[in-house]
């Protein structure tokens, strides 16, 4: 990739629409729509976009024990409206049952793909 679609790249991820980003990196909207149709530059752009996703992915399960931590805290709260409770309580309930139901998928899953391996 050039100097110019690296930028590009950059700036497609950090700016709301194509022309902002094409004026940030330098160039002009057609030359960035261009670079668009380029396959080795889409798959580039996919592939910071994914790793944008797993950074922001990642963050986020940094947060989750003490999201739990909250949710358990005003599920346990006498003093907390009954609203907040319930809704906590809901929370704490749903995610589990799909947690759940995710792992089973996997095992689920796993299982297919065994045997699909035994019959190739």
């Amino acid at each position: 990739m050039t100097d110019k679609q690296e930028k590009l790249l950059a700036t497609l991820l950090c700016e709301p629409t194509i022309e902002k980003a094409a004026i940030a990196a330098g160039i002009s909207e057609a030359t960035a729509l261009r670079y668009l149709k380029d396959s080795e530059f889409v798959e580039a752009y996919r592939s910071a976009r994914r790793e944008v996703v797993n950074h922001a992915l990642t963050t986020l399960q940094r947060g989750c024990s003490e999201a739990v931590a909250t949710l358990l805290a005003v599920a346990n709260d006498s003093q907390a409206p009954a609203s907040s409770r319930v809704s906590a309580a809901k929370a704490i309930l749903d995610t589990s049952i799909r947690a759940v139901e995710i792992d089973d998928l996997g095992a689920r899953l796993k299982v297919l793909e065994e045997l699909l391996k035994e019959e190739d």
